[in-house]
């Protein structure tokens, strides 16, 4: 179960007719984060370049760290018919949210460090191989499922608890702030030990004391639920090794069931830190989560 957003195991809805109709026909953005891991000048260029010989654009480019994310309005409003998206989880994530219900296609390019998505969608995350993909018209539209909560969606995963601090670590390795890591990275590993550990309550799943980390990924009908509990030090410095790089199926965890939705909580109401995609937030205790399929179209080639 934990390995369907890499194997495409129930990982994504039935794909649509392919993308060679009207959107091609329409005007394609291209939306890039500057400051992604793997973000450089030269993908750009190249994005443009293949886009451009294939009649498809783009006909304008974004960065959504100086011009903002374009929201349904602005897209409906210039008639796009696809939004593409070269960055990491959050980013994708980020313009999902922003423009989720309207009738146009987002694609999906892998341009932060992880790429999840991207490996949720495609059997190859070479950028430019999903590119010529793309062009090509091989590429199907299909309604993937999310997992939410009141603080927003997840598209790829989600993790709860003490654990997700150590993704601020991350964040400092990032950008190059030593003091900052250090710091974090103190604080995430006394977190990890002795914070408040997240219970999952509805339906009862795991131990009764809680995990440290709760991880969920979302599948078609419903998400897996992962329990990442540790209790040597070296359990805790693997835990802690693999949040950093975005790859947890490396730390050691329990894989309990696939839900459609879960109730946790955090023993005294301790806030939950919580990180969708990437990115950090706390949600108060007790908090629901619940499956649902995206209202949004987006490009991949999985089934």
């Amino acid at each position: 179960m934990p390995g369907a957003i890499y194997s495409g195991e129930g990982g994504t809805g039935p794909a649509m007719p392919r993308c060679d109709g009207m959107s091609s026909h329409m005007p394609l953005w291209l939306l890039v984060n500057g400051t992604s891991g793997s973000h450089q000048q030269g993908r750009i260029e190249m994005l443009r370049e293949r886009l451009s010989l294939s009649g498809r654009g783009p006909d304008r480019i974004l960065d959504c760290q100086t011009d903002g994310m374009p929201d349904r309005a602005a897209l409906e409003g210039a008639g796009v018919g696809t939004l593409a998206v070269h960055g990491g989880d959050g980013t994708i994530n980020g313009a999902v949210t922003n423009v989720e219900g309207w009738d146009g296609q987002l694609l999906p390019l892998p341009g932060g460090t992880a790429n999840l998505l991207c490996h949720r969608l495609y059997t190859d995350v070479d950028l430019e191989r999903i590119v010529a993909q793309f062009t090509a018209g091989n590429l199907s539209r299909r309604r993937i499922g999310c997992v939410c909560c009141d603080k927003g969606l997840a598209l790829s995963e989600m993790l709860l608890g003490p654990g997700a601090k150590w993704a601020d670590v991350r964040e400092d390795m990032r950008g190059y702030d030593i003091g900052k890591f250090v710091e974090d990275a103190l604080d995430a590993a006394g977190q990890s030990v002795n914070g408040p550990m997240v219970r999952l309550v509805r339906p009862a799943l795991g131990k009764a004391a809680g995990y440290s980390g709760v991880r969920l990924v979302p599948r078609v009908d419903d998400f897996a639920v992962e329990g990442y509990g540790p209790e040597t030090l070296a359990d805790f410095l693997a835990q802690g090794a693999a949040v950093i790089a975005r790859n947890f199926r490396e730390g050691p965890h329990e894989t309990l069931a696939c839900v459609d939705t879960l109730d946790c909580e955090t023993e005294g109401g301790a806030p939950i830190a919580m990180m969708m995609d990437g990115e950090r937030c706390e949600a108060d205790s007790p908090v629901t989560l619940w499956h649902r399929q995206l209202d949004l179209d987006i490009l991949g080639e999985r089934a």
